[in-house]
């Protein structure tokens, strides 16, 4: 219930920011500067806790499917970079210090697979983005294989959002479709992968 009124809520905001933004980014041609404010605002708001499908649908709605899809990626893996990096040269100095016991716990589910566990988590629908990154940042899990599967994770989810979104202006009724059944494999692989995971 909070996770689907956060979404909203930051849906609502990117409508507002993208109409604050001026009429060049939504038009029928966005300007290669809207371009660059869509990733650089979606970077710095997915890192602060934006749902990631704010992004993507804002993407997809001022940009297209495409086009869209793949700015509201760059800008989610920046915004993971972000919070990764800042956990990382900031707070692990901190966790080790304050929560040593839980870490060690933590740290070793991540590295005993790290890619397999990082797609897990992030083809689960309900895990927390932005937590996920800082708890990356502050174990021992190397930075590459956190960031492909990341990366692979963030594809279903950002594919559905940006669809949606580009239907908006777009009567597009099989897109939103896709997007559905989308949403309902990632949803069923993630659960899938989980049931995998050493006990």
């Amino acid at each position: 219930m909070g996770k689907g009124a956060l979404l909203l809520g930051g849906l609502i905001a990117a409508a507002f920011a993208l109409r604050s933004l001026g009429a060049g980014m939504l038009a029928a041609n966005p300007t290669p500067e809207g371009a660059l404010a869509l990733v650089a605002a979606g970077a710095v708001l997915t890192a602060s806790g934006l749902p990631r499908g704010a992004v993507a649908f804002a993407g997809g709605y001022a940009f297209g499917a495409w086009r869209g899809g793949a700015l509201a990626l760059l800008a989610q893996m920046l915004g993971c970079l972000i919070d990764f990096w800042w956990a990382r040269a900031i707070a692990k100095g901190w966790a080790t210090r304050h929560i040593k016991g839980r870490l060690v716990r933590i740290d070793r589910m991540l590295m005993a697979r790290p890619f397999t566990t990082t797609l897990t988590l992030r083809m689960l629908p309900v895990s927390n983005n932005v937590l996920l990154n800082l708890l990356a940042g502050v174990t021992g899990l190397r930075t590459w294989p956190f960031l492909a599967a990341t990366l692979i994770g963030y594809v279903p989810q950002t594919a559905i959002f940006t669809l949606a979104g580009s239907g908006v202006h777009v009567d597009r009724g099989i897109q939103l479709c896709l997007g559905a059944l989308l949403f309902a494999a990632s949803a069923g692989l993630g659960l899938f992968l989980l049931k995998r995971q050493p006990r």
